[in-house]
């Protein structure tokens, strides 16, 4: 599996890079074949907090993850660990969709690494816990971002007055917004 890996207000040394590579290799014995399209990794140290983003796009689906911690190291194991935690739970459902749609070839390696998947299967089941209804009131991007702040959530879905579009503002880790539209 190859992996781009780039720093940001961090230079990336020999040692950073060969443990990052290190420990991503431990993912690849989920895979049927390495994913042929190459992985992203960006390290980056913002007001103290090393942080850790991987990325690593497969067919139909992209796995991604990111962690923040005092150490730079312990923040690449703690990424590593959150993707092999995504892997094993969602691998039966992610295999059972491509067998669904025709092809033979399964995304993740059957059986993988032993007990753990028969413990992990058993959260396959996504529950809705609560259905909410409302209505779209017609408003700009600035009216939603002072409305979610109003209702303290961090994500607004509005009815976006200059597209006519439904549209969803969210609030970035950076304190900056986002703004999700349609096609």
């Amino acid at each position: 599996m190859q992996f781009s890996i780039r720093g940001q207000q961090i230079e990336v040394t020999d040692a950073l890079r060969e443990y990052v590579d290190k420990k991503l290799s431990r993912l690849e014995k989920y895979f049927d074949a390495p994913p042929t399209q190459e992985g992203f990794v960006t390290l980056s140290v913002i007001r103290g907090l090393h942080t850790v983003e991987v990325t690593i796009p497969l067919a139909g689906v992209t796995l991604r993850a990111e962690v923040r911690s005092d150490d730079m190291y312990a923040s690449i194991d703690g990424v590593v660990d959150k993707l092999e935690r995504q892997i094993r739970k969602h691998k039966t459902k992610l295999n059972r969709k491509f067998r669904q749609e025709g092809s033979l070839k399964t995304l993740f390696v059957e059986g993988g690494s032993g007990s753990n998947v028969a413990v992990e299967e058993q959260d396959d089941e996504l529950e809705v816990v609560r259905n909410k209804r409302f209505t779209l009131k017609p408003m700009d991007v600035e009216e939603a971002i002072l409305q979610m702040n109003m209702v303290g959530h961090n994500f607004f879905v509005f009815s976006n007055i200059d597209t006519s579009e439904v549209s969803v503002v969210y609030k970035r880790n950076d304190g900056k917004y986002g703004l999700i539209e349609q096609d």
